[in-house]
This record gives C-alpha cells, sequence and structure tokens, in this order.
C-alpha cells in the first residue's frame, strides 16, 4: 500500500508517551574516535603477495630442503672423503654400480669420487660451506653498504670522496681484487670472506645512493625536513623503507654471485682449501672428460646452479612483493 498522508496515525492518538516511543542511544565515545578502515600491516601485505602465486610456494618448498639438506644432513650422516680411501674398487663408480656394490642408498645415487667417498654427501657437504660463505658476504656487504648508501645519497661532500673512490675501484675487475688478497694471505674461509667484503659494499652503496637521490627531494620527504625531522630521521623512516624492494632484489643477484664466485676462484685454483662446492668441482674437473667419470663433475656443478636458481627465484618475487605498488 502506498504510503499517504491520510495513512500516518498521529503521535496523540496512540496512547503512548514519549519514553514508550523513543529511546536514547547511549554515545561511546570510543566508538566515535575507531577507525573502521582495515589495519595494514607492510610485511604482512608483503607476504599475501608473496604466497599469492603458487610458483613461489614452490620455489619455497625447494628452498627449504637445500636448507635441511645443506645444514642437517651432512650432520646426521656424518661424511667422510677419506673413508673408503683403501678400498681400489670404491674409486670413480658410476650409480649403478655404487649401489651394486654398497646396496640401494640415496648416499650412492650419484656414485663415488677419487677417494671412495660419496659423491652426493660430498656434494652437500660443500654446499655448506659455499651457503654460509655467500650469506655471511651478503650480510657484511649489505649492512655496510646499506648505511654508506645512505650517507652517501645525502651528504654532497661524502657523494664527492666517494665518486672518487668508487672511480679507481670499479676500473679494478673485482676477481683480480679477490685473487689478490687471496695470495697475500693464507686461503681460508675468513680470508676469502675479507676479500669478498673489502670492496663489495661499494656497488652496494653506489646502487642505493642513487636511489636515494632519486627520492631525497619528494614533497613528502621536504615537508618533513620543514616540520623539523631530523636528516636521519627522513632517511630511517622516510627513505630506507622506500628501498626494500630494491635492497631484496639487488640482494637476489648478489648471493649467487658470491656462490659463483668462490667455484670460479677454486676451479682456477685459488680458492679456500676446505671441501666447497667450487673445490670439488676442480678436484673432478679431470673427470669431465674421463668416460664413466662424468658424474663426479657434473652432479656439483648442476647443485651450484640449481642452488642459485631458487635463491635467485626467491629474491626476485620477495622484491616484487616488497614493492608497496603491488599491495593494492
Amino acid at each position: 500500500m502506498t504510503a499517504t498522508k491520510e495513512n500516518f496515525i498521529p503521535l496523540d492518538d496512540t496512547g503512548l508517551t514519549d519514553e514508550e516511543l523513543f529511546a536514547r542511544i547511549p554515545q561511546d565515545e570510543a566508538a566515535v574516535e575507531k577507525i573502521t578502515a582495515p589495519r595494514y600491516s607492510y610485511w604482512h601485505s608483503v607476504l599475501r603477495v608473496f604466497f599469492r602465486k603458487k610458483s613461489n610456494i614452490v620455489v619455497i618448498v625447494l628452498f627449504a630442503i637445500i636448507i635441511v639438506f645443506t645444514y642437517i644432513y651432512p650432520l646426521i650422516n656424518g661424511y667422510d672423503r677419506y673413508g673408503n680411501l683403501m678400498a681400489a674398487d670404491t674409486k670413480h663408480l658410476t650409480p649403478s654400480a655404487a649401489i651394486e656394490k654398497f646396496g640401494f642408498s640415496i648416499r650412492w645415487i650419484f656414485g663415488t669420487g677419487a677417494s671412495g667417498q660419496s659423491t652426493f654427501d660430498a656434494m652437500w657437504y660443500g654446499a655448506r660451506i659455499s651457503l654460509s660463505l655467500a650469506f655471511l658476504c651478503a650480510i657484511i656487504n649489505f649492512s655496510i653498504g646499506i648505511v654508506v648508501g645512505a650517507v652517501w645519497g645525502f651528504s654532497k661532500k661524502v657523494d664527492m670522496v666517494m665518486n672518487e673512490i668508487r672511480n679507481v675501484v670499479a676500473n679494478v675487475p673485482g676477481t683480480l681484487i679477490i685473487s689478490v688478497w687471496v695470495l697475500i694471505f693464507s686461503p681460508n674461509f675468513w680470508t676469502l670472506v675479507f676479500a669478498m667484503c673489502v670492496t663489495g659494499w661499494i656497488g652496494v652503496a653506489y646502487g642505493l645512493r642513487t636511489q636515494v637521490i632519486i627520492i631525497r627531494d619528494r614533497e613528502y620527504n621536504l615537508a618533513s625536513r620543514c616540520l623539523g625531522s631530523s636528516t636521519l630521521r627522513i632517511a630511517v623512516k622516510n627513505i630506507l623503507p622506500f628501498m626494500i624492494s630494491f635492497i631484496v632484489t639487488v640482494l637476489a643477484t648478489q648471493i649467487p654471485a658470491y656462490i659463483a664466485s668462490e667455484a670460479f676462484l677454486s676451479y682456477i685454483g685459488l680458492g679456500i682449501s676446505d671441501t666447497t662446492l667450487g673445490k670439488i668441482i676442480y678436484n673432478a674437473q679431470s673427470a669431465m672428460v674421463t668416460p664413466g667419470w662424468g658424474w663426479e663433475f657434473w652432479c656439483p656443478v648442476m647443485l651450484s646452479a640449481f642452488i642459485s636458481i631458487v635463491l635467485f627465484l626467491i629474491g626476485q618475487s620477495l622484491g616484487d612483493a616488497a614493492d608497496p605498488r603491488t599491495h593494492m
């Protein structure tokens, strides 16, 4: 029925009091101040965007497998490189021959090496040192590079000095610098870490300096400066969070590069004396051209490539997810 003037009943004719007709709604001052917009968490959004792609879940699972076999499997297995050294019939066995001699086990699926050792065990034992080296170099170089890069981008005096230092260092091949340091000092783990970090942070700092210069004079940073914010606060609160995507993306390329550098130095005989992936490849280079011995060379090569690809994919996906523009 259509509502018309004749359909309404006067309030006086209802026979109800004002208290019965109307009720006062209490006002909650806390509720008035409550913001109804959903809460935003940056890192929650990063993880949500990252795990939105099913391929990233697969890559994370592969990375977890790498970590387990790299750091846990050698501890459980108790790798001994010279365990079968005195047994001549255990050396340079193909996977099928190794399984036939020792019985089926994951240890023998890639055969044995020159000392009768398990190639599978040797690969993961070497990966532990190579990965530890790469992670440690990345932590040191990026910690120094981020701090220096932020200051470099803000201070014109620092910019003049650091540009001259970079121009000198950039014209010297990084491999040559590392090789000289390794030759001067004894080739061990910490020597290689120092050699990779003595100038490795400059490239990170310069890349960050370029990004800082691009965004340091944007409107919101100028407004912060006018409101009295210190340079340190602007760098920490306004600029560095904006750099997370850039930092993660560069990190994704640097960690595989450290693994590749260690493998290359070991391959040319300048690596550390410990069993690393590069050292295994170096020791097995003669097996590459020997019929039936190719497993000893190509398995660690493929593992090194596999680890580098997985780390690169994780870094690239995290870099994309860390970009706030993907959180819409």
